[in-house]
């Protein structure tokens, strides 16, 4: 294998020689037991269309599905049109209906687990509380005919709309009352989508946490779970010791799953995780170590992924998709380095360049060489002599 010049943030560039080894091939194995486990995933666009980065996503929805496929092949649940595909930074709620219906289908089709994100991003401008419900309400209907859970996500409308706690504790309640079975809750942090800040009524999250908790306990019967993502394990940790009997906690902490799906002698999180999307196949296999009580292993296996994790979501954390699809990309998932949004070009090159080298490390590409070329051609185009 040849070696490549890496660039380097401020200048410069450094050799990197990558690994010549395929990993051990993982044929998938037996069904998940002892984890919930969903990834959720990236939409691969479509790079022939005539598009505009603030039109309409095209989608290559064969490209799309196969991706799923290959999750659902090693055990995983797909967490569909969530934030990991760009809903609402590239996918509007036209091209998510779509994915949803499309992905649902799919699922039957090779009994796959789905869940899917349902949220108020048809609204255009600012909106009152009874639109961002009946927007809720319409999106609610479509997960549901479509035969997918639901996760209800945290919406940018009804942050704006909110002037306290209790219109978050009596939106939620009118659309849990209306599900037709168990949804998962979705708080997603404001370094996630800064538009989020102060949701749940309050910016102070221990009082934000009690409404959250408010809402979950007024409708258990309704709650399957809740995927925290916070980026703070202890928070969540405090958090899930709270929840009634049966309800779940998903962890969306790309920064600490290890820990939080390993758990402790009070309980652990199941996971629903955008880092997941890259990590497929060796989640997978280090939840079935999990399975059958082998935690050492599972951590063995896990803990080193945690710094490229850590790299993919660094500040402005909303932008992690970008480097997600630059992995599927080299790992042979997709034959082409675009996303929709254009948002390909939200990390610099110093980035994704490391964050290849950290994927090639973990032995992440199930063809290396297929990478590395790849990795060149994409150094080359952006003025790095190889």
């Amino acid at each position: 294998m040849t070696t490549l010049l890496l660039p380097v943030a401020g200048g410069g560039t450094r050799a990197y020689t990558p690994r010549a080894e395929p990993p051990p091939t993982t044929d998938g194995g037996p069904p998940l037991t002892s984890r919930t486990v969903f990834s959720a995933a990236h939409v691969v666009a479509d790079p022939f269309a005539d598009v505009s980065p603030d039109g309409p996503a095209a989608v290559d929805w064969d490209a799309t599905l196969a991706f799923r496929r290959h999750l659902w092949s090693h055990g995983l649940g797909v967490a569909e049109a969530m934030d990991t595909a760009q809903r609402g930074m590239g996918l509007d709620w036209a091209g998510a209906a779509e994915l949803i219906r499309r992905s649902s289908a799919e699922a039957k089709t090779v009994g796959g687990r789905i869940a899917c994100g349902v949220g108020t991003d048809q609204l255009a401008g600012p909106a009152t509380l009874p639109q961002v419900k009946s927007a809720y309400e319409e999106q609610l209907a479509l997960v549901d005919a479509a035969g997918a859970q639901p996760i209800l996500m945290a919406s940018r409308a009804l942050a704006a709309a909110a002037t306290s706690p209790d219109d978050y504790v009596e939106t939620y309640g009118h659309l849990l009352r209306q599900a037709s079975e168990p949804v998962i809750l979705h708080w997603l942090g404001p370094m996630f989508d800064p538009a989020l800040e102060g949701y749940w009524g309050a910016a102070d999250l221990d009082a934000a946490t009690d409404t959250f908790l408010e809402v979950i306990r007024a409708h258990p019967d309704k709650v399957d779970g809740i995927k925290v993502s916070l980026l703070d394990a202890d928070r969540e940790i405090a958090l899930r010791r709270r929840l009634p009997d049966g309800v779940r906690c998903y962890t969306g902490d790309d920064f600490n799953y290890p820990e939080l799906i390993a758990g402790d002698d009070q309980g652990f999180s199941h996971a629903l995780l955008g880092i997941f999307d890259p990590l497929g196949p060796l989640a997978a296999e280090a939840v079935r170590a999990l399975d059958t009580g082998d935690v050492k292993r599972f951590r063995a296996l896990l803990d080193p992924t945690v710094e490229l994790s850590r790299h993919l979501f660094r500040t402005p954390t909303r932008y992690y998709k970008t480097g997600v699809v630059l992995l599927a990309w080299l790992s042979g998932h997709q034959t082409h380095f675009t996303m929709v949004g254009g948002l390909q070009s939200a990390r610099s090159l110093p980035h994704l360049a490391r964050a290849y080298e950290l994927a090639d490390a973990l032995g992440l590409f199930p063809d290396p060489g297929l990478a590395a070329d790849r990795m060149r051609s994409l150094l080359t185009v952006h003025g790095v002599p190889q």
